[in-house]
């Protein structure tokens, strides 16, 4: 009875915290359309946009770095509702842009708006994620595999539908209204935090500075590819493929928010069969070593197919559209199977801290690529972008040949109504 009690209550803080996430992540690609295509069409150059993302990317490598810490000592419900919260500020701080301000004023401004929202987006990722592994027991590694498959895969699909939102937006309410009308919606998402109780991934031992670095060389390895592997993405995702589409190619708001759409959309859809397709397909065990290693450098030649159908003069509609479709594939296996091993050499006693460090390396990659997104787009196209793409995915794979194949422990996960 107590076990089928703790169960509901477990499911319950899945749900809520899924809905939040779920909710935050449709305004987070919603803006980042936003501001990519509003700025592009009066006439920022690729370089330009690319650093009004600078700060949303390096603020989410500092509270990756912190947000682990503070999950453990405040509990991951206050990160979560900090998150939805800092989100929304910055949403409206956004929509007080002045189009008469000089550039450089308009640039920075956009610049400390961006950093709120990528303190937000982290922070609401971290306790997210954070909180599926104290819910599944950790000897339940197949069930533990399905659900963070199911958050990661529905929050990338509802991303895509969020690119889509942001396009649309633009085009029939304009910048502000847009905001505006996004800021509301989130707000109402706020009164959900009141049903999660308030000591979810609490620990009551105090943690020291040298602690937030992880000590599990499991967790720095899986860090140091997952740096590599979504740099390898937003390096030419970011900036260089959504200007190439309206600038080069002549698309539409709304045919490059509904293409992008699409692809995340679908791309979260075979992260969330992926447990399905690995277990069918495969030994039918959870994802080991071998398994993030043969799909990371299977990822290797796609960018780099893809660079040599442009230069070879092949249509690049039919390029960059079916190399995408391949690369969007082949990508979220790889990423399902990572937030999968993160989590499985993870103990329930250092859930916050270890996931933190490990989305810190994330957002060290995104950084990483969408500087260089917006500084070799500029210089050298979609192509310098794409080989570039295949360098990083390349040291991902090289540095997964160092993971070892978990050994999950028998440590009794949380269970509702713990610590308070």
């Amino acid at each position: 009875m107590a076990s089928t009690t703790a169960n509901s209550a477990n499911f319950k803080n899945y749900i809520l915290v899924t809905l939040a996430y779920w909710g935050f992540t449709l305004t987070d690609g919603a803006l980042r359309m936003l501001v990519l295509l509003y700025f592009n069409q009066i006439g920022y150059t690729p370089i330009q946009i690319a650093f009004l993302f600078l700060f949303y990317e390096v603020f989410g490598v500092v509270t990756n770095f912190l947000g682990g810490w503070i999950g453990s000592q405040f509990g991951l419900k206050v990160t979560l509702y900090s998150g939805i919260g800092l989100q929304i500020f910055s949403l409206v701080m956004l929509s007080f842009l002045n189009p008469n301000w000089a550039q450089w004023i308009a640039v920075v401004y956009v610049m400390v708006a961006q950093a709120f929202s990528g303190i937000a987006k982290d922070l609401t990722k971290m306790s997210s994620k954070s909180a599926i592994r104290l819910v599944v027991p950790q000897d339940a590694q197949s069930s533990l595999f399905k659900w963070v498959a199911v958050l990661t895969g529905s929050k990338n699909a509802l991303k895509g539908v969020g690119f889509f939102i942001g396009s649309a937006l633009l085009a029939a309410v304009g910048f502000i209204n847009s905001l505006w009308i996004m800021a509301g919606g989130l707000s109402l998402i706020m009164f959900s935090g009141l049903m999660l109780p308030k000591g979810m991934g609490k620990i009551k031992k105090k943690i020291k500075f040298s602690q937030l670095f992880s000590k599990s060389e499991e967790i720095n390895i899986l860090s140091a590819a997952r740096f590599f592997l979504f740099g390898s993405r937003d390096v030419w995702f970011v900036v260089g493929l959504p200007v190439f589409l309206r600038e080069i190619l002549g698309w539409s708001f709304y045919q490059v928010g509904g293409f992008l759409a699409c692809w995340v959309i679908g791309y979260g859809l075979v992260q969330f069969l992926a447990p399905t397709l690995i277990q069918r397909f495969g030994s039918g065990r959870p994802p080991q070593s071998k398994t993030i290693q043969f799909w990371t450098f299977t990822l290797t030649a796609v960018p780099a197919a893809i660079a040599l159908a442009l230069q070879l003069n092949i249509p690049a509609n039919i390029a960059i559209v079916g190399g995408l479709l391949i690369f969007g594939v082949v990508f979220a296996f790889n990423s399902a199977v990572h937030s999968y091993l993160v989590l499985a050499f993870t103990d329930d006693d250092k859930v916050a801290l270890n996931v933190g460090f490990y989305y810190m390396a994330n957002s060290g990659g995104r950084l990483a690529g969408t500087v260089l997104s917006g500084l070799i787009y500029q210089f050298f196209g979609l192509v310098g972008c794409l080989w570039t793409s295949m360098f990083f995915v390349l040291a991902a794979a090289l540095i997964t040949l160092k993971l070892p194949d978990p050994e999950p422990s028998k440590a009794i996960a949380w269970k509702a109504g713990d610590g308070d």
